[in-house]
C-alpha cells in the first residue's frame, strides 16, 4: 500500500546524514563530558561544538543556549522559574498556545495565585496585538508567553512587534518556537525576546532532545538539581549523540531553508488548488498565507464524516491529523479551533496537513482522490 506522511508539524523523518552523524558518536564518542579523561574530554567538546552552532543560527552567544529534553521541558522550565525565582505576578498568554504552555499557566495560577489574563484571538486564528497592550499597561511584574507559530492552524505571531511591546511595558517576553525553529529565520541579536525553545524532532532531528534559548543574566533557576551540567541549569548526564543530531539537523535545515521552503509552499498552493476545483466548498482555518508547511481546512461533509476521517485516510495509508498529536487520543474538538469556530463548523470534518521536503505532488494527489472516496 503507498505510504503518505502528512503530518509533519507532530514530528519529522530523520534525515539520513543526523542518522550518521548520531551512530558515529554513539560507537565513538561514548565518554561522559563531565569526566576528565579523554573519553569525557571528547564528548565535551561534541557539546560545546554543537552549542556554538546552534547559536550561530540565531545570531546569539552560545552560553544561552541550554540543552533540555525537547519544547514541554523547555516551556515548563521558564514558566515555573519565573514565577518562582523572577517573582513574575503575572502570566498573560492566549487560549491558542500549546497545553505545555497552558497546562503549566494553570498549574502555576493554582500554586502560587498569580494573574493569568488572554489575549483576545481573532476569527482568523491572529492575536489582538492591542488588546495585549490594554493588558500590559496595567504595570505588574509580568511574563507574556505567545507561540511564534501555532502548531495547529500555522498562524504566524510577528515576534518584532511583540517583543518590542512587551520591552515597552517591561515584560519578559516566551516564545514557543517548536514549530518555527529549522523553519524560518529568527535573530535574537535583532528581536529584544527573552526565551525561545526547539524539539529536534520537528526539524528532522532525534526525538528527546531540544533547547532553550535563555537571554544572559535572566536570572531563570533550575527545574532539576543534581549535578553542575549545562552551567547548573539543567542537571543529568548529557546525551552527547541526541544533541550533535540536533545540531547537524539544524545546520542542514538552515543550509537548505530557502530551497526546501520555495518547495513546500509550492506543495501548499497545489494542494489548495486541487482542493478548489474538487471540494469548492472547502474552507481555510486560519489565512491562505499562514505559516507555508501547515494547513488546517474544514471539508464540506457532513458532520457524522467527522470520527471516521482519519481511521479512512489510515485504512489508505494517508498520515495527517485533526489538530496537535498531543492530543489526537481524544474525542474533543481542539482548544485552538474552539477559539476561532462556531458551535456547528466545529462538528464538522477537519484536517491538519503538514508537509516536508520530502512529500511530492503525487502525494497530494493521493489525498484528494482517497477524500473524493469518502
Amino acid at each position: 500500500m503507498k505510504k503518505v506522511y502528512l503530518d509533519n508539524a507532530s514530528t519529522t523523518a530523520i534525515r539520513p546524514e543526523v542518522i550518521q552523524e548520531i551512530t558515529k558518536i554513539m560507537v565513538e564518542d561514548f565518554g561522559n563530558p563531565s569526566s576528565t579523561h579523554s573519553f569525557g574530554r571528547n564528548g565535551k567538546t561534541i557539546v560545546e561544538l554543537s552549542r556554538k552552532s546552534i547559536a550561530k543560527h540565531f545570531n546569539c552567544t552560545a552560553q544561552e543556549i541550554i540543552f533540555t529534553s525537547g519544547g514541554t521541558e523547555a516551556d515548563n522550565w521558564i514558566l515555573r522559574s519565573a514565577v518562582e525565582d523572577l517573582k513574575v505576578e503575572r502570566i498573560i498568554t492566549s487560549k491558542i498556545e500549546h497545553h505545555a504552555v497552558l497546562y503549566t499557566v494553570l498549574a502555576l495560577q493554582e500554586e502560587y495565585n498569580i494573574q493569568v489574563d488572554y489575549v483576545k484571538v481573532n476569527a482568523d486564528g491572529s492575536l489582538d496585538l492591542t488588546h495585549l497592550s490594554n493588558l500590559l499597561s496595567d504595570e505588574k511584574k509580568t511574563l507574556v508567553s505567545l507561540m511564534h507559530v501555532n502548531n495547529e492552524t500555522g498562524t504566524i505571531l510577528d515576534l518584532e512587534r511583540v517583543s518590542l511591546i512587551c520591552k515597552q511595558y517591561n515584560a519578559l517576553f516566551h516564545s514557543d518556537t517548536v514549530q518555527s525553529v529549522g523553519k524560518t529565520e529568527i535573530d535574537l541579536h535583532k528581536t529584544p525576546i527573552d526565551f525561545i525553545l526547539a524539539s529536534a524532532h520537528k526539524f528532522h532531528g532525534p526525538k528527546g532532545i531540544g533547547f532553550a534559548f535563555v537571554r544572559k543574566n535572566s536570572g531563570l533557576q533550575p527545574l532539576l538539581f543534581g549535578g553542575e551540567q549545562e552551567k547548573g541549569l539543567r542537571a543529568g548526564t548529557e546525551a552527547i549523540h541526541q544533541i550533535a543530531g540536533m545540531a547537524k539537523a539544524l545546520s542542514i535545515s538552515y543550509e537548505k531553508l530557502d530551497e526546501e521552503r520555495n518547495y513546500i509552499l509550492e506543495l501548499k498552493k497545489y494542494l489548495i488548488d486541487q482542493l478548489e476545483s474538487h471540494f469548492p466548498d472547502f474552507r481555510i482555518n486560519g489565512k491562505k498565507d499562514d505559516f507555508y508547511n501547515i494547513i488546517n481546512i474544514i471539508l464540506p461533509f457532513s458532520s457524522d464524516k467527522t470520527s471516521m476521517l482519519l481511521f479512512s485516510l489510515d485504512m489508505k495509508g494517508i498520515a495527517v491529523s485533526r489538530g496537535s498529536a498531543c492530543q489526537s487520543g481524544s474525542i474533543k474538538p481542539s482548544h485552538v479551533l474552539k477559539e476561532m469556530l462556531s458551535e456547528e463548523d466545529l462538528k464538522l470534518p477537519n484536517l491538519r496537513i503538514s508537509f516536508s521536503h520530502y512529500n511530492t505532488k503525487e502525494d497530494v494527489d493521493w489525498l484528494i482522490e482517497s477524500l473524493k472516496n469518502i
